[in-house]
């Protein structure tokens, strides 16, 4: 869909008075994004003579700021076919008090289906920010602001997922599914304001020398 779509196309239809694309989808793009940092700071690095000891683990790094990518832009247009199938489940006849019982129960299951989208957008995203705090300490020093970039665009990304989380999570009755998720982004928030916190101070301390 989007992905081998110009830049331009997306942008347009996320501002359009469209429902989508929408918050969700815009999170995991922005994930994405972050990751390019990483790997351009990493591709700055590897191979060069005077951080060779950590080629090893440059190429991990690498390699899984790719795999995250590719989660990303996957889950970038997966948010915009789960948001369908709310409004699906919405457009549903409720005449009848059968036809209301079906309209809510699969108006749950969308909404459950379309909760967990962004639910794994902020764990990948949580994952990008372990990944660059992990590239803070080795990367090219040279390229040490674009290390900070990805982890403000991972931290703001993990954020914009966690509300699309909670937004429908507010909706779904299921309580213990309801709990489970909220523990989860409890956990991944806690996680990511530590990595999030030592990665910017590690930045600005090679910048100011």
């Amino acid at each position: 869909m989007y992905r081998n779509e110009p830049l331009e196309k997306y942008l347009q239809d996320a501002a359009a008075g469209t429902p989508t694309p929408g918050g969700g989808s815009a999170a995991a793009l922005v994930g994405a994004l972050a990751t390019t940092m990483s790997s351009m700071s990493a591709n700055f690095t590897v191979g060069r003579e005077k951080f060779k000891q950590y080629d090893s683990q440059l190429k991990k790094i690498l390699e899984e700021c790719e795999k995250s990518r590719e989660t990303l832009l996957s889950l970038m247009e997966e948010d915009i076919k789960v948001y369908s199938g709310i409004n699906n489940a919405y457009g549903l006849p409720k005449s009848t008090e059968a036809e209301k019982s079906k309209r809510s129960e699969e108006i749950q299951k969308a909404t459950i289906i379309a909760m967990e989208v962004p639910l794994k957008t902020t764990m990948c995203c949580l994952y990008i920010l372990e990944l660059t705090y992990e590239l803070v300490d080795i990367a090219n020093p040279n390229l040490i602001s674009d290390v900070g970039v990805a982890g403000f665009l991972a931290e703001a990304a993990l954020q914009c997922a966690k509300l699309n989380v909670e937004i429908n999570l507010a909706a779904i009755k299921n309580q213990s599914l309801v709990e489970k998720a909220q523990n989860e982004l409890s956990h991944a928030e806690e996680k990511a304001k530590t990595f999030f916190k030592e990665i910017q101070e590690k930045v600005q301390k090679i910048i100011k020398g």
